[in-house]
């Protein structure tokens, strides 16, 4: 009788480890990939400024992109070195 319980044990263990890696491991991963992706696409968006013109054609620097416009995203953190550019708007 207690080698049929050691048995039956080992049997339900056996089920119980089957289900956990076939539906529980890739639910998970699948889980953790999209946090992922969601927190380098914030990471992203922390670090970037939206230049835009509004409706008069001033020029707008805002951390959220305009809604309707066209807008260019720009670092917030400067580029190393000097850059000239004689350009005019």
């Amino acid at each position: 009788m207690k080698s049929l319980g050691m048995a039956l044990l080992a049997a339900l263990l056996s089920v119980a480890a089957w289900w956990w890696y076939t539906a529980e491991m890739p639910r998970r991963e699948r889980e953790r990939a999209a946090a992922a992706e969601a927190a380098m696409a914030e990471a992203e968006r922390a670090g970037s400024l939206y230049r835009w013109r509004d409706a008069e054609g001033r020029l707008q620097v805002t951390d959220e992109p305009p809604k309707g416009r066209p807008s260019e995203r720009i670092s917030r953190e400067p580029r190393d070195g000097l850059e000239v550019d004689g350009t005019r708007e």
